[in-house]
């Protein structure tokens, strides 16, 4: 198989959504153990705007991206988990998801049911595994737990306020906005705050009868982490999973003792997914879910791939709601 040329969003340098380059690149033919992938969608996350800024520092230059869907076009020597032809998706990997094409270890693909789309697929496996693991490992949620979302209306929240109804949890979730508010409750929140004008600790022990909760799900970071812990019950969990604004500062562990003996971890998906075995259950789990409508992922925003500047300007801003897609 001969050499391809094709565009993709490259970054020099780290540091505002003006360092992503739109360029030309060659792909090589894919190599033992890896398929190419012809894109249809590209999922956007935090994520991809810490790597971008150096929070997560990268070898420059670099791709950019964790996340998309499309069809194999080729595949290299000892493929055997797809064929050419397949509608894949996938999560994870080598950063390159933000191109119209690219090589990518078959190990990190799953087949995308017929029923799902490409955009759901790219949407769903980075935000949507996160989900699963957060709800079903880090800490497993049971029926009758009240629990604390917050960025109910975002790309993760969204999903965990859906799939924790599903299991039977009373949800407290934050947003920044009554539009926002709007939106989480047709999620399924049974209580939202909006935090740019109410105090969340003192709502959720209010809305608690001033036992706290379970667990708070927390993708702020720095700017509501304290927050957080106040508003657990004793031997609550903390599960800090994201740097919306920023990283968490440096704490003194006695915070925890004196916060009810609480419990505080930072999982990442590389963790959860390590496995091959653990990648297939886990978006099987996913997909299940979503193929039955209790769990709905919706594309709230789409851009062109070549105008993925704006598209993080828009996430930084708080601009966007649900999942966003990139559109080669």
């Amino acid at each position: 198989m001969t050499q391809a040329t094709t565009h993709a969003i490259r970054i020099h340098r780290i540091g505002g959504p003006e360092v992503l380059q739109w360029e030309v690149v060659t792909l090589p033919p894919p190599a033992a153990g890896e398929v190419r992938l012809r894109h249809h969608a590209i999922g956007l996350n935090f994520i991809d705007t810490y790597h971008r800024s150096g929070l997560y520092p990268l070898p420059l230059p670099s791709g950019l991206g964790m996340e998309g869907a499309g069809v194999v076009e080729a595949v290299g020597e000892g493929v055997a988990e797809v064929r050419v032809g397949d509608r894949v998706a996938y999560t994870n990997g080598p950063l390159d998801a933000y191109s119209e094409a690219r090589n990518i270890p078959a190990r990190h693909l799953v087949v995308l049911p017929d029923e799902l789309s490409f955009e759901q697929g790219a949407a769903m496996m980075l935000q949507g595994i996160t989900a699963q693991y957060l709800l079903h490992s880090t800490y497993p949620v049971r029926a009758g737990e009240t629990i604390l979302v917050h960025a109910a209306a975002g790309g993760v929240g969204s999903i965990l306020v859906q799939w924790a109804k599903l299991l039977g949890a009373t949800v407290i979730g934050t947003v920044g906005s009554d539009e926002k508010a709007l939106r989480a409750r047709a999620l399924g929140c049974d209580h939202v705050i909006v935090y740019s004008r109410e105090s969340f600790p003192e709502r959720v022990r209010a809305l608690t009868g001033g036992e706290g909760v379970a667990v708070v799900y927390d993708s702020v970071g720095r700017d509501t982490f304290l927050g957080s812990v106040a508003c657990l019950r004793r031997r609550g969990t903390m599960v800090s999973y994201g740097n919306a604004t920023g990283p968490v500062a440096p704490f003194d562990c006695a915070l925890l003792h004196k916060a009810g003996s609480v419990f505080v971890t930072r999982p990442g998906l590389p963790d959860y997914i390590a496995t091959r075995d653990e990648l297939v259950a886990r978006a099987a789990s996913l997909f299940e879910v979503v193929r039955s409508g209790k769990v709905k992922v919706e594309v709230m925003q789409r851009y062109a791939l070549k105008d993925a500047a704006q598209a993080h300007r828009d996430l930084e801003a708080r601009r966007t709601t649900g999942s966003t897609v990139l559109l080669p």
